[in-house]
């Protein structure tokens, strides 16, 4: 449990965070070979590894399908995409709610091979031609709202990753 101080320390923390937003899942790919390029000060918890793999661990369900267990979200489906997802979208990310377990990146993976496996997601997200399965916390979404989801919490957890200076 959090004290005030080290909430009002994450919070400024978070606020001191650059901005970063992408239009497509392919701009959040560059950023991460941009950061492979420049190298990167890690300014939260996970470094670029781990960060790719978190993504693709959320991403990759949409088109294998999530677990069974967390359809028992689907009674907030309605209040969800009403209440939370049009702030998600606008970049207004919650913070400090916990990250599922089964999509908690292990700590020693390497930088290339999340970034690749990464971009390897990306593009069979953007090349998938069937039906996308639901969102645990949205229901069924559209693809382009679905990929917005998904850049904006690509953009959410790449701001933490400072590039260095050539």
């Amino acid at each position: 449990i959090e004290t005030s101080r080290e909430t009002t320390e994450r919070t400024q923390m978070i606020n001191d965070l650059r901005e970063l937003q992408f239009h497509s899942l392919e701009d959040a790919v560059a950023e991460v070979q941009s950061l492979l390029q420049t190298g990167y000060t890690q300014r939260g918890k996970w470094n670029l590894a781990q960060i790719c793999r978190h993504l693709y661990l959320v991403q990759d369900p949409a088109i294998d399908g999530y677990p069974k267990w967390m359809l028992v979200y689907a009674p907030l489906w309605p209040s969800m995409r009403r209440l939370f997802l049009p702030r998600l979208l606008k970049g207004d990310s919650p913070q400090g709610i916990p990250t599922t377990p089964i999509f908690v990146p292990a700590e020693n993976l390497e930088d290339v091979a999340e970034a690749e496996s990464f971009a390897q997601s990306v593009t069979r997200f953007k090349s998938h031609e069937g039906r996308y399965h639901w969102h645990p916390g949205f229901g069924r979404l559209d693809p382009e709202t679905l990929e917005k989801v998904y850049t904006t919490h690509a953009a959410h957890h790449l701001r933490f990753l400072e590039p260095c200076e050539l």
